[in-house]
């Protein structure tokens, strides 16, 4: 039974061979190198360009590769091109020789079937280091190794109208998590309650004694409770806004075309963050049960913030556009009529007289994986799209595009076994699968491996990876039961909650 596994899942997986460098970002500071006693980083994520001698990065329009993939792959020249293949699709993952992803993580992807010239997913595994920026009382730390944090991090980023914001955002996401989390190094460390304020100039104490403020009695009130987990869910929100801004800054001369969901964990400090924005899903796997820890973001689960938005800003609309929801689209012929309608404060339906405005395009439209805002785009969060606009209009899509919400599991709480796991995926997988599926070849995959075995982690994200993928035959892509398969791209993480040793 486990010979048979273990060659079901792996026939396809092709060979690997020397991994490529990787740019520094000159937006961000270098990266900070652990110290000895902090784990050793994982390899980094690809970057599409290539860099000169000096070490800055050459310019794009000369050097951009057309086609790049995750390094921790170690793909050789012939592996590129047979993971660039969307004739035989086969799988990719990390090789059984050299260094393993942190955790034992297991990975593994597939390109679509011809949906797009290149695999536009991308994924990053990291274990970084962040050294403190200052001290409670405002004065600048003296720089000492071994008094700082690590976080591991995984990143899937699916990319949509090109790679080029998916590649970008799995090079240096996580390093904006770094530098908003500088500030925080010495306050996660401390039992007490977070300072109120820091210093905004360096060397001086803060001031925030709440006797200062001038304010009525009536209308003062308790000082919030805020919670050190609520400071690393502030800061991996930041990091992701200031994603979107840098890729708003560098679209034109770094040629970061389209845009990407993103999907990230982060193990900082005995809790997990796992921060999505997109379609992409996690779900925890644990003793069988099932525990979703995120939820897409399209334009049907986003259809009232949508419409509110549209409500508040008609100007977004422009002339094109009604925030208002029909069942179909209305016809000049039923003007005066009453349909039935649903607008921003509503979950039910009514009915409505039709007026000429109610004539103009819906804002959301068309129903599951064909549901589309502003008849254009089919994910209402994500980084990058700044330059995407309604067809043959001047209208912006981004302002409907926003961020994320971040959940946190705490891993303190639960004793795990090595069965337990959290599954990352992009849309690829989850479009043909669903979480019990998913569940289901957890227990089977991991049932046939001994619990000690650290390549079962990548046996269960091939396994994940061909479910989805089906089979080769006449009409496309099929499932056993003969339904089609996923012609996405297809990324899968497998992090093992069970396995890495003490969370504290």
């Amino acid at each position: 039974m486990l010979n048979r596994v273990r060659s079901a899942v792996a026939h396809l997986v092709s060979p690997g061979g020397a991994p490529h460098a990787r740019p520094k970002s000159p937006e961000l500071p270098a990266e900070t190198t652990a110290p000895p006693a902090a784990v050793a980083e994982a390899p980094r994520s690809p970057s599409a360009r290539t860099t000169s001698g000096s070490g800055a990065p050459a310019k794009t329009g000369e050097t951009r590769a057309s086609f790049s993939r995750p390094t921790f792959l170690q793909l050789s020249p012939g592996g590129l091109r047979r993971a660039d293949d969307h004739a035989g699709r086969a799988v990719q993952s990390p090789p059984d020789t050299g260094r393993r992803l942190p955790w034992s993580t297991g990975y593994a992807e597939v390109i679509n079937a011809g949906k797009s010239r290149h695999n536009e997913d991308q994924a990053c595994c990291e274990v970084v280091y962040v050294e403190g920026r200052r001290s409670l009382a405002g004065v600048p730390k003296e720089p000492r190794r071994g008094q700082g944090l690590c976080f591991y991090y995984w990143g899937l980023f699916d990319g949509h109208a090109g790679g080029g914001a998916a590649e970008m955002a799995s090079r240096l996401l996580h390093r904006h998590i770094r530098e908003q989390l500088k500030d925080l190094v010495e306050i996660l460390q401390d039992p007490s309650p977070p300072p109120l304020c820091l210093s905004s100039t360096p060397g001086t104490p803060a001031s925030c004694d709440p006797a200062q403020l001038v304010a009525p009695q009536s209308c003062c009130s308790p000082q919030k409770e805020v919670t050190h987990e609520s400071l690393v869910v502030g800061a991996i929100e930041n990091a992701f806004q200031l994603m979107d801004e840098q890729m708003a800054r560098e679209r034109h001369g770094h040629q970061v075309e389209g845009g990407c969901c993103a999907l990230v964990a982060v193990y900082l400090l005995g809790k997990v963050y796992v921060a999505n924005a997109g379609d992409s899903r996690a779900i925890i796997v644990r003793n069988g049960e099932i525990l979703p820890m995120s939820r897409e973001f399209t334009p049907e689960t986003e259809r009232r913030r949508l419409q509110l938005l549209g409500f508040l800003k008609p100007e977004l609309l422009g002339s094109e556009f009604t925030h208002l929801e029909f069942p179909r689209r209305v016809q000049p012929k039923e003007l005066g009529q009453r349909m039935l309608y649903r607008d921003q404060n509503m979950t039910g339906w009514a009915y409505k007289k039709i007026e000429l405005e109610d004539l103009r395009f819906p804002l959301v439209c068309g129903e599951g994986k064909k549901a589309r805002v502003m008849a254009t785009i089919g994910v209402t969060r994500g980084l990058g799209d700044h330059n995407l606009k309604v067809c043959s209009s001047t209208l912006p899509i981004k302002p409907f595009l926003s961020c994320f919400p971040v959940q946190v599991y705490d891993l303190t709480q639960y004793e795990h076994c090595p069965d337990d796991v959290l599954i990352l995926g992009t849309d690829g997988l989850w479009d043909v699968t669903n979480d019990r599926e998913v569940a289901a070849t957890v227990d089977k995959v991991l049932s046939a491996y001994e619990p000690n075995d650290p390549s079962r982690y990548t046996a269960l994200a091939q396994a994940l990876v061909l479910g989805a993928r089906g089979t080769p035959r006449d009409r496309g892509w099929r499932l056993p039961n003969n339904k089609l398969g996923s012609g996405d791209d297809i990324s899968v993480f497998v992090i093992p909650l069970g396995g890495p040793g003490s969370y504290s």
